[in-house]
């Protein structure tokens, strides 16, 4: 695209309130336009935002699929998409306009990478159970045999996805004394392996079988959709946890609630669900589980360097470049 046809101050429209440093930025650069009363948009709101804008500035709460983006007009040409996943935008449809899309990887590593740690260990701990059972007022003192839960270290942790997320997430684990086994699109290098003292699988299977606890650091794709099913639960075996701060499509849904029910999982720390911010009450009622709200980027620090990602993106593209964190046709 003709570096012409990129205005020098693009309107862009902001579907989420950002921190405010990255606001007053983005208003010194840009003609930009808020959702004034940050709620989730609904389609036809989006619908509208995208027909008035060169640039949309979606979050994982807008669902801009094939039909929203062939109906957009010429003028929008990139979705600056304020996150590192981007499932949650029809890649194929905005190739097909010649529609830009970026991304923002790497400002949430260490704090996901925090948050799965800390689920890693809070759910074998029952860390969640002892504080509703002193907040309750009924603990009534220690005693050998009250709120047992299990050592984490020499457990096999398997990480699936060893990208930059999951190699933070290996750093830790280790230090923790866990094993750490991985299955990913990509094998790392030996040397990083021998770092993180990391098992490589190749077929995914093997490697659940192998291990004892789960955590999922890969995006949602179609290929990674429900790709933990009940048939690859049931080889993570009834003594097994289950950590998922990625995507909540990753899992299937229904076959992780039976599995948990019915004791096929020891137990689960969910950060991600399907149909956010909808939990399955199911999930709500079990003492095995820890369900956090969608935490895991909630820090000061990486929704103000996610938001100056987002303006660095949009910058590059008005002057005519190609933005570093555009997402490439073979990350679909």
């Amino acid at each position: 695209m003709a570096q012409a046809t990129r205005p020098s101050r693009p309107r862009v429209f902001v579907t989420r309130a950002l921190p405010d440093p990255v606001e007053a930025r983005m208003a010194e650069l840009f003609d930009v336009v808020t959702n004034a009363d940050d709620s989730a948009m609904d389609r036809d709101a989006l619908a509208a935002a995208m027909a008035d804008c060169d640039v949309l500035v979606p979050t994982v709460t807008d669902r801009i699929d094939g039909d929203l983006i062939r109906g957009a007009p010429e003028r929008l040409r990139l979705i600056a998409n304020y996150g590192a996943g981007f499932g949650h935008i029809d890649l194929k449809a905005a190739r097909a306009r010649r529609i830009v899309v970026t991304n923002t990887p790497g400002v949430l590593t260490e704090d996901t990478a925090d948050m799965a740690m800390a689920l890693i260990l809070a759910v074998p701990r029952r860390l969640v159970e002892g504080d509703k059972l002193v907040r309750s007022g009924n603990w009534t003192g220690w005693c050998p045999t009250s709120m047992r839960g299990h050592r984490i270290g020499g457990r096999k942790l398997g990480i699936l996805g060893m990208g930059r997320i999951g190699q933070a997430v290996a750093m830790r684990a280790r230090a923790f004394g866990l094993q750490i086994h991985y299955h990913s699109r990509h094998r790392v290098p030996e040397v990083l392996e021998a770092q993180l003292g990391a098992t490589y699988h190749a077929d995914l299977d093997a490697m659940l079988a192998a291990v004892d606890i789960l955590t999922i650091h890969t995006p949602h794709t179609e290929a990674t959709a429900g790709l933990i099913d009940a048939r690859r639960l049931a080889l993570l075996g009834p003594g097994s946890w289950l950590i998922n701060t990625a995507r909540g499509e990753i899992v299937e849904p229904e076959a992780l609630v039976v599995a948990l029910e019915h004791g096929r999982l020891a137990g689960a720390g969910l950060d991600v669900y399907v149909d956010e911010p909808a939990v399955d009450p199911r999930l709500i009622g079990l003492s095995n589980v820890v369900l956090l709200p969608h935490l895991a980027s909630a820090t000061f620090e990486a929704r103000e360097a996610t938001g100056m990602k987002v303006i660095a993106n949009i910058r590059t593209w008005s002057d005519g470049h190609r933005p570093l964190d555009q997402v490439l046709e073979g990350w679909i």
